[in-house]
């Protein structure tokens, strides 16, 4: 869900260009998967383009490929560093560490996608206003 608001966003913004936008999965369970119905449903209500994303593993290679790594919550943080081991240049962050703190609610555990789209909502807007700074 997140990278398809933020790549939503920033192309309203006019910043498309600038961004290379992704997103990779921190643990193995959803390995190949396609997205979830219940945030296709959030995103086509909201009508935001999505495409046929299928989850990929975070490698730690990733960690020099990009600027950022954001973690929804506090287990992806974990898994995160369990993946590429230290965080010397600080790329690292929780995306709800750029608005009010805490974790994306999981619509896995809470079954509430509603939910999960104001926090992502809300963080990235926060991302965008910070890096844009």
């Amino acid at each position: 869900m997140a990278e398809f608001l933020f790549k939503d966003l920033v192309k309203k913004e006019g910043l498309e260009n600038k961004f290379y936008i992704t997103s990779s999965a921190t643990s193995l369970e959803e390995i190949g998967n396609s997205i979830h119905y219940g945030t296709k449903e959030i995103l086509n209500r909201y009508k935001i383009k999505f495409d046929d994303h299928r989850a990929i593993q975070l490698t730690k290679s990733d960690y020099d490929k990009y600027n950022y790594i954001i973690a929804m919550d506090s287990n992806n943080m974990r898994n995160i560093f369990r993946i590429i081991g230290t965080d010397p240049e600080n790329k690292v962050y929780k995306l709800l560490d750029f608005s009010d703190g805490g974790d994306v609610k999981d619509p896995w555990y809470t079954g509430n996608f509603d939910e999960t789209y104001e926090d992502i909502t809300k963080g990235l807007k926060a991302f965008l206003k910070k890096i844009n700074n």
